[in-house]
């Protein structure tokens, strides 16, 4: 029997024969024809690149005249899509002429175009490859070659072109992108002088990049790694692959291949070769990177040999040559220099070392008619040198580092490039680098291994293989190589594994002289797998066992000898000459007659099972032997007329205990499969069980079997098997594999399968635990098998028992039962990679049941032994716990197993974390957190779906809709917001300019007509004032509510200033010249327009550069739109990505209002960055920034007011010294000698002020560096007045001549500087609480110091007090009282009042301040609706109200109580911003219908403001109290109102719009996961304790505005209609944030039963409402036709539909559908569908066992362990915490009835049969009929040990109940199984008394 197992010449057949041609030959076929392409374009494509237009010219004409015949390549590639699932398919690339098509295919699909191109002049090559685009995503690219440029097109759409500089002979696709090599111009032997070479490879890492070279790192032996470009004309790349990323290259001079790792350059290699060494005797020979440079950037074609610049050789002063080697070539042409650098091993064969000057001394003659030398000499100067202009050098990127070269062959003239390089690894894993050398007919294989560090590579030997042709197939580990002789063999790595039949094409009859080829034939059909692989075995012979290859002994001459005497039988029958094209198993074979044939070489194993031993073996046994194994299984399973799929299995048993060295013939269970199943025990238990139930029936058909079997003699083992001596490790990694199968339910009929070949080896090895673990998983298979075959005692010594084969076999059942009792495990053993469902469920044991939180990433070797082959290696680390394990995975996990971890994740669902990852919570089941992880926006716009859907709104016409501009708004959010009354629509209403407005005026009968129409005209003016002032509230109200369309411009509303006249609805028109309209007066309003529509854009949108310059408008009367437009971009964030050209040209127009907009915008989308950039932009426009020579510029006014505050806001918060300094003498800036600086001078200090606020907002008397300049003294002067300082600094000259205008003399005048120095100190002071500050700042509390003071100043000075004074604010009445001095107190509203006060005085001080207080309660609680604050202003509101209309007006004035009231109702609408207060909106209507007298356009403006800061961003926004907002908002709210749309005197008017600088989104919608559509949640929302408040939680009604986030301590969305979620705020306040500003869209998910608040809202319709206490009823009450109310899952409703409704046919299953419709009841309500599985398999379980039907016990393992789990500690714990109320995920009345009846069974059994039992625990041996499948079953349920265990602890000698108890614990033994057992050892009587003594 010696020779069975040696290996013959065998052979396997190839399937699916198909003749194959490339798609895209058949669709150019139909393809027109790029005939008139160059007329697209009207300069041909290479003159577009070319610098030198002659040279254009010449290779333009060339293309043209010199038609060249269509070349067609093609090239085929596995396909791999990213995003979709699609199975795989191949990718083909096909070029001929102009065009390239790309097509895909697969089995399922016909091929089809994906996408084509046509270029413009013939491809030259084309590629595939991953480039890197920005955002680091690696995406699909195809790179066409042409001859001038490379074409690259993205997947994704992006095309780029990149033009050549120089003509590439190749393209090679890397991994950081393109490797181009350049082409060879002349010949350099020509060149007389010898000159430093061009670099040849460049690198382009993304097509926009530039071209950069390569730098390579040599190996010498003598000298070190030297860094250098790629500059050796006779290394040609042969081959690029991506991982690992290597290059391999050919010397022509030396014949000689390298490999080389290709990385990205470290810093230091770059600065190597950027040097340029100014000493002349530096070592490094490299070229100065400016010649470098400019040569690549100057020379287009380097092939034109006319080009002088191509010669020169490229010399300078300061550089040097290198080491010796370097320049050989020019001496010895056959030695290159590469080759010298890597080969220089003795110093004999360095080139002679010539002097510096004679280096340098070689000038080229050019053929410049000077005959100048194109170098320079050699003593001129470095810098004299240079003659082409310097410019930055060109940074490599990558560099080769060189690994491998082959040892220098012999016979170098016969050695040739490889033609062919790939990369093939074989079945052990072992990666080769093979390489076809096409002169020698010879494959060399070089084997490399990874090192720790991935970019170096270890090169190990070289074998050659003898090839005509070869070609990796990477699915199967192999490549088929062609042999000289026209044959196809097989090779793994560089092990022959067989010859490969083609059906359908003759074989050569001839071969090698050393190899006899016998070829099965097709026609032997195999009929049963024993006999054809007895077959196969027995004609296997020693001599050519699988081996590699270096071995054969062949030579070349054979291969020309074998050619020369067979080529006339060549010529008549096609061969196969060439292939080509692998993917993954299939290459096409090109055939001598020019057809090709596509052929798929079969795979290792088709069944999962097969697969997954193959895998077993190969990690445990050594490589060759595993490689023998695998080879061996292949050729049998492949053979021609192979086995079919089902009997794979059999085929394998057979041929892997053949190999184990048993005779197959001879055992039993393996001769042949149904026949001796028909016999088999097993099948007669199956057959006859329903028929009668009695097991001792015989069949006539059985007992030859029988005979049979019982006469055989005695069964041996062959010692001299390959894989007899590695049988124990062989079954114990078998046994391991069987464990994992046990966990899976898909696979374990597989596992039933492998315990058949277990149960024979433990018998053989005499493992008796082992046998009795297969007895007790499978009792009536197992007791089927009766044969062992012996092995002796010599013969087991030959066996290597590894240390890990332990007499205990590891049960995972067994191992997860001691974990759920607490008790000590040992590590579980595992291998890696095969077993890592096991790996995975007893780590999580570990991490839930034991509760080590280590265990997944410290503590894995506690848990989890890793098998290798030398014995226990307790490392090894897992990355996740659930690392690709998903909930479908959860499924085929057995119940038992899952109920823990089904529970964990129960647990988790219940009290999530709201930052856990996406994957985790799809793991748990919570979609509302999965989708909020998944970061999705719910856009708003027409075109999204969700939360965008438009309701429309009630009576108004699709067309005045479209105008008005607010229809942006999101309808649903809103009517959830303010769901009982219209107010949005009313504001809406207020805030319209599109439409005419009604001008209604009584016509008297005395008036004449044409006086008639004036007053209408009049009439309309004074409406005209409120229309202009509308945009500026409009902005705020639909301030980010729109995602432009970029293909469409913004559309703006428009401005309506006409009017309508009733009764019939005449026209009226300012323009009619009847009266006098102010000039340019709509122009600011015009400004305010473009702003609100801008400010709709959200920041959240797509805007670029070319996109704002589109809205640019035609004509020139809307430019002050645009200039509005402009600014809104800035204040929401977009103008930042205006390009910097466009800004510059849009400020040389010269236009103000564009200047204004841009410069604002700018500063505020650059807020407090400091930026260099825009603080130039800014300085220009203000003189003071300037240095004092500078031309003077004309800047309007307006512009530097923009242009300083613009400062103020880039600076803000920064505490700049300079810019301090500068702007804290523009306040007093004194008026100039001419009329410059004369006018509206208040602006222009007041922004200086607020500017020199924000830049040192909040610093109080930290300003570091500033104590000099004495801030708050030279403030408290502007205020308060007196002389002026000289003015020191850089601006003294300036001021030095008085004005000619406006006689100030030398003291300061305050009623300029006042307002900007109060707001400045009030700002640099903001929340210090710095009371000597805040003392400055009280009003004067004289009737003298009174008169001296503007009263509107007084409301300044109170409002910057109180901010000071930030924590005094209080919301009520008396606080605000109290800010009135003791003097006005006392007078004020006292009949009797003295001579010498002026009571006018008095109440204009009086209400200013109040009205300032009561700014400063705005200020204070901006945006928190605090009650008490709005109560206390809307009172004096309410009270300013009541003054106006009231005689009393006339004292104060009526344009200041008006103001005191605008101001009063700003602060009111700032407390109640986004909230839509009905109060606020009265008070604001009410003044929008009051036109007439003194309501003017300021006025009108700030009652709009208050409009739009009620409904902030249509109730989605609110203020924010942080200084930056603090600082926007006094900006904006500055308490002086234009007097009309003109005025800028006080304050520039766009200044208003900065308010929205101070607006966050506050707002949280719900949005229900199931249906998209926002929803109304309860929240509880709880505060962090303050010093007025302590920790205290809200209930809100979602949607609902959120109170500032530093506020809150936790957010929590309450049940029980939804799911539980909180977003804790301990941890920081960025996950609310971004949730916030991504439209505040939290996502929640109802729970079943329930109904959302918005159709239920006292929740009286809910499932589960009724009859909760009577818990029975309620199940018999439910109907499963209610069940689609509770879920729309279809596996629950069809499950109600067949399982829980009574028909004819279940009638007797009552109780059946009964119990169905309550645990569908249970797992519905309770929210865990996925545990119906879990409740339904217990029951059957306990049904099977019931009816003594088990004939596998894995039923009642899984019951065990539901037992064990509800008795864990775990669970115990969790109920004594009653945290939840409830346990474990089973209801609780189910368990103990199916426990019940389970133990009831089995006592009923063990009674009967005591004596089977004590005959088993006494370990007697059992006969046949008493291992019964109960006693398994019995064994199993109450964890009873093996034998062998319970021999050791000596049970049989107890005497007592406590010894045994004690013995019991020992064992593991539960109570349950001790009451049971007890009796049996101890005698009844015994037993009982033991217990009472107890």
């Amino acid at each position: 029997m010696s020779n069975v197992y040696e290996e013959r010449a065998t052979m396997i057949a190839a399937g699916e024969l198909q003749s194959f041609g490339p798609f895209g030959r058949e669709h150019c076929k139909n393809h027109p024809n790029a005939v008139n392409l160059q007329l697209r374009q009207l300069q041909p494509a290479s003159e577009l690149w070319s610098s030198d237009g002659a040279a254009g010219l010449v290779g333009s004409l060339q293309e043209v005249t010199l038609q060249e015949k269509k070349r067609e390549c093609w090239l085929l590639r596995k396909g791999s899509s990213v995003d979709s699932d699609e199975m795989e398919y191949d990718e083909e690339l096909y070029a001929a002429g102009n065009m390239v098509i790309w097509s895909k295919g697969s089995k399922s699909q016909a091929s089809h175009v994906y996408k084509a191109f046509t270029v413009d002049s013939p491809v030259q090559q084309v590629n595939l490859l991953y480039c890197i685009p920005e955002q680091e995503i690696l995406e699909k690219t195809v790179c066409i070659v042409q001859s001038s440029c490379v074409n690259v097109h993205s997947v994704t759409g992006k095309d780029f072109i990149s033009p050549l500089p120089f003509q590439v002979s190749n393209l090679w696709p890397t991994k950081f992108g393109l490797l181009l090599e350049r082409k060879n111009s002349a010949p350099d032997a020509s060149q007389s002088p010898p000159r430093e070479p061009l670099p040849t490879v460049f690198s382009m890492l993304h097509p926009l990049d530039e071209i950069a070279p390569v730098v390579c790192r040599p190996t010498g032996l003598f000298e070190a790694a030297r860094v250098q470009y790629v500059s050796d004309s006779t290394m040609k790349i042969v081959f690029s692959n991506c991982e690992p990323s290597i290059v391999m290259t050919y010397d022509t001079v030396q014949c000689i291949h390298s490999v080389w790792a290709l990385r990205k350059v470290t810093p230091d290699e770059q600065s190597t070769v950027l040097k340029c060494p100014e000493q002349v005797d530096t070592p490094q020979g490299l070229m100065p990177p400016s010649f470098l440079t400019t040569h690549l950037r100057n020379v287009s074609r380097m092939d034109s040999p006319g080009s002088p610049f191509h010669c020169h050789a490229l010399h300078n002063q300061n550089r040097m040559t290198s080491s010796p080697g370097l320049h050989s070539r020019t001496h010895s042409p056959s030695i290159s220099s590469m080759a010298a650098l890597s080969r220089s091993h003795s110093p004999g064969m360095a080139a002679p070392s010539f002097s510096v000057a004679a280096r340098f001394n070689m000038s080229y003659h050019s053929s410049s008619p000077r005959g100048h030398s194109f170098l320079p000499s050699p003593n001129s100067t470095a810098n004299e040198s240079v003659l082409v202009p310097e410019m930055e050098p060109i940074v490599p990127d990558l560099c080769i580092e060189q690994l491998w070269s082959e040892t220098a062959s012999s016979h170098r003239e016969m050695s040739c490039q490889a033609s062919k390089v790939f990369i093939t690894s074989d079945l052990c894993e072992n990666k080769y680098l093979c390489f076809l050398v096409e002169s020698h007919q010879q494959l060399r294989c070089v084997k490399f291994i990874e090192s720790n560090n991935p970019s170096q590579l270890i090169f190990a030997s070289v074998a050659t293989i003898p090839a005509k042709d070869a070609a990796p197939l990477q699915d199967i580990d192999a490549m088929l190589v062609l042999e000289a002789n026209g044959s196809l063999v097989l090779y793994t790595g560089v092990t022959r594994v067989s010859k490969v039949f083609v059906p359908g094409l003759l074989s050569p009859t001839f071969s090698l002289s050393n190899h006899v080829t016998h070829l099965s034939t097709p026609m032997d059909s195999v009929s049963t797998p024993a006999k054809a692989t007895g077959r196969h075995i027995g004609r296997l012979e020693e001599v050519a066992m699988p081996s590699p290859v270096s071995e054969l002994r062949g030579s070349t001459k054979h291969h020309e000898t074998s050619w020369l005497g067979d080529y006339t039988f060549q010529q008549s029958v096609p061969y196969i000459h060439a292939l080509r094209d692998p993917v993954s198993s299939r290459v096409t074979l090109e055939l001598s007659n020019g057809t090709m044939l596509r052929i798929t070489i079969p795979e290792i194993a088709t069944s999962e099972m097969v697969r997954k031993c193959l895998q077993a073996v190969r990690f445990i046994l050594p490589k060759e032997t595993a490689m023998k194994v695998l080879i061996k299984w292949y050729n049998i399973y492949n053979a021609p007329g192979g086995p079919s799929a089902h009997l794979e299995w059999n085929l394998f048993v057979t041929c892997f205990m053949t190999l184990m060295g048993y005779n197959t013939e001879r055992l039993g269970w393996t001769r042949n499969d149904w026949d001796y199943m028909w016999c088999s025990d097993y099948h007669r238990q199956v057959v006859f069980r329903h028929a009668c139930g009695a097991v001792s029936l015989e069949s006539t058909d059985t007992s030859g079997c029988e005979e049979s079997l019982s006469s055989t003699p005695a069964l041996h083992l062959d010692p001299s098997a390959p894989l007899f001596p590695h049988i124990p490790a062989l079954f114990y990694v078998l046994h391991l594999l069987y464990e994992e199968l046990k966990l899976d339910e898909l696979q374990r009929s597989g596992g039933r399968s492998l315990v058949g070949l277990l149960q024979q080896l433990a018998r053989d090895l005499q493992l008796e635990e082992y046998i009795d673990l297969y007895w007790r998983d499978y009792p009536s298979f197992i007791t089927t098998f009766k044969e062992s075959c012996i092995i002796d005692q010599a013969q087991m010594e030959q066996m290597q028992r590894p240390s890990f084969l332990r007499a205990e076999p590891p049960c995972v059942f067994s191992w997860l039962s001691s974990c759920l009792r607490g008790e000590e495990v040992a590590p579980f053993p595992y291998l890696p990679g095969i077993c890592e469902r096991t790996k995975l469920l007893v780590l999580s044991y570990a991490l839930y049941i034991i509760g080590d939180d280590n265990a997944t990433s410290v503590d894995v070797s506690k848990y989890l032994a890793k098998l290798s082959a030398g014995g226990f290696v307790y490392s090894f680390y897992i990355h996740v716990l659930y690392l690709g394990f998903t909930l479908k995975d959860l499924e085929s996990v057995p119940f038992g197993v899952a109920l823990p971890i089904r529970d964990a994740i129960y647990q988790c669902r219940e009290q999530p974390c709201s930052d856990w990852s996406e994957d985790v919570c799809l793991l748990i089941g919570r979609q509302d957190l999965t989708k909020q992880a998944h970061k999705v926006t719910v856009a708003k716009g027409k075109a999204t779906v969700g939360l965008g859907l438009m309701l429309e709104a009630p009576a108004t016409t699709e067309a005045e809709e479209e105008e008005d501009g607010m229809t942006d708004l999101n309808q649903d959010v809103i009517s959830l917001i303010w769901s009982q009354d219209l107010r949005v629509h009313e504001a809406r209403r207020l805030l319209q300019s599109s439409r005419p407005v009604r001008v209604s005026v009584v016509h008297l009968p005395e008036v004449s007509d044409h006086e008639y129409i004036e007053e209408k005209e009049n009439k309309l003016l004074q409406l005209c004032q409120r229309t202009m002032a509308l945009p500026v509230g409009r902005g705020l109200f639909t301030l980010f509510s729109y995602h432009p369309v970029p293909t469409e411009p913004l559309p703006v509303p428009k401005l309506n200033l006409t009017g309508r006249a009733p009764p019939q609805n005449t026209m009226v028109d300012l323009n009619s010249g009847n009266i006098d309209v102010p000039p340019n007066m709509t122009s600011w309003s015009s400004f305010h327009n473009g702003v609100a529509a801008g400010l709709k854009i959200a920041p959240a949108s797509q805007v670029d550069s070319a996109w704002i310059a589109y809205n640019k408008p035609k004509s020139p009367e809307l430019a002050n739109e645009y200039a509005g437009f402009l600014m809104a971009l800035g204040l929401n964030g977009h103008l930042t990505k205006l390009a910097t050209l466009n800004i510059h040209d849009y400020l040389t127009k010269g236009h103000e209002m564009t200047s204004i907009g841009l410069l604002l915008g700018v500063s505020a989308a650059k807020l407090s960055t400091m930026d260099m950039s825009i603080t130039r932009l800014l300085s220009i426009h203000i003189p003071a920034l300037l240095p004092p020579t500078s031309t003077e510029l004309d800047v309007p006014h307006n512009v530097q007011v923009a242009a300083v505050v613009g400062i103020g806001l880039v600076y803000q918060g920064t505490g700049h010294r300079h810019n301090a300094e500068v702007l804290l003498a523009e306040i007093g800036r004194p008026p100039g000698p001419e009329m410059e600086y004369c006018t509206d001078r208040e602006s222009y200090s007041l922004a200086a002020g607020l500017a020199l606020g924000m830049v040192c907002l909040g610093h109080g008397s930290n300003l570091i560096g500033m104590s000099d300049l004495n801030v708050p003294e030279q403030l408290y002067q502007y205020m308060v007045g007196g002389h002026r300082r000289t003015h020191a600094g850089i601006n003294r000259e300036k001021h030095k001549s008085p004005s000619y205008q406006i006689k100030e003399g030398d003291t300061i005048n305050v009623d300029v500087t006042c307002p900007g120095a109060t707001l400045a100190l009030a700002m640099i002071y903001l929340k210090t609480n710095n009371r000597s500050i805040a003392d400055w700042l009280k009003a004067p509390d004289t009737m003298f110091l009174l008169d001296f003071i503007k009263p509107e100043f007084l409301l300044l000075r109170t409002l910057a007090r109180c901010i000071i004074m930030w924590d005094e604010i209080l919301p009520n009445s008396e606080w605000v009282s109290s800010n009135v001095p003791q003097i006005i107190q006392e007078n004020i509203g006292n009949p009797v009042v003295s001579e010498d006060l002026n009571m006018e005085t008095l109440a204009q001080a009086h209400d200013y301040i109040i009205a300032g207080a009561c700014m400063a309660v705005g200020f204070r609680f901006a945006g928190s609706a605090n009650s008490d604050a709005f109560d206390c202003l809307y009172k004096f509101a309410r009270s300013f109200m009541q003054c106006l209309t009231s005689a009393t007006a006339t004292v104060t004035g009526h344009y200041n109580l008006q103001t005191c009231l605008s101001m009063v109702l700003l602060a009111l609408s700032m407390v109640m911003a986004g909230s839509g207060n009905l109060k606020v909106l009265q008070l604001c209507r009410f003044l929008h219908k009051r036109t007439s007298g003194e309501m003017n356009y300021g006025f009108h403006m700030a009652h709009h403001m208050a409009l739009g800061l009620l409904f902030l961003g249509g109730g989605r926004y609110t203020l924010s109290t942080s200084n930056s907002a603090i600082a926007a908002l006094l900006c904006a709210l500055y308490p002086h109102f234009p007097a009309h749309s003109t005025d800028n005197r006080y304050h520039l008017q766009a200044l208003r719009h900065l308010g929205v600088l101070a607006a966050e989104p506050r707002l949280l919608v719900p949005v229900d996961v199931d249906t998209l559509k926002p929803c109304y949640a309860l929240l509880d929302v709880t505060y962090k304790e303050t010093p007025w408040y302590e920790e205290t939680t809200v209930e809100l009604m979602a949607p609902t505005m959120l109170p500032e986030l530093q506020l809150l301590k936790k957010v929590k969305v309450k049940g029980p209609r939804y799911w539980e979620l909180s977003i804790d705020m301990s941890k920081g306040t960025q996950h609310l944030e971004s949730i916030l500003s991504r439209d505040g869209v939290l996502y929640v998910k109802l729970r079943a039963g329930q109904l959302p608040y918005k159709d239920d809202p006292r929740g009286w319709k809910s499932l589960l409402a009724p009859n909760v206490n009577n818990r029975n009823s309620e199940v018999r009450t439910f109907k499963p036709e209610a069940i689609s109310t509770f879920t729309s899952d279809a596996a629950l409703v069809s499950f109600a539909e067949y399982f829980c409704k009574s028909s004819e046919s279940v009638k007797h299953k009552r109780d059946t559908l009964a119990l169905f419709s309550a645990i569908l009841y249970e797992c519905v309500t309770q929210e865990n569908p996925e545990m119906l599985p879990t409740y339904i398999a217990i029951d059957q379980a306990v049904r099977t066992l019931e009816q003594t039907e088990m004939c596998e016990t894995f039923a009642l393992w899984q019951m065990r362990l539901v037992l064990e789990l509800c008795e864990s500690r775990v669970l115990q714990h969790r109920l004594r915490e009653g945290a939840q109320g409830r346990g474990l995920l089973l209801s609780s009345e189910f368990l103990p009835v199916m426990k019940n009846s389970a133990d009831g069974t089995l006592d009923r059994w063990l009674t009967d049969n005591s004596h089977v039992l004590r005959s088993y625990m006494s370990g007697q041996s059992l006969t046949e009929d008493m291992l019964s499948n109960m006693l398994a079953c019995f064994l199993v349920y109450h964890s009873i040990p093996c034998l062998s265990k319970l021999s050791a602890t000596h049970l049989e000698g107890s005497t007592s109940f406590p010894e045994l108890l004690l013995k019991f614990s020992q064992l593991g033994i539960p109570v349950r199984a001790l009451l049971r057992l007890g009796p049996l050892l101890l005698g009844t009587a015994g037993f009982w008394t033991g217990q009472l003594a107890c």
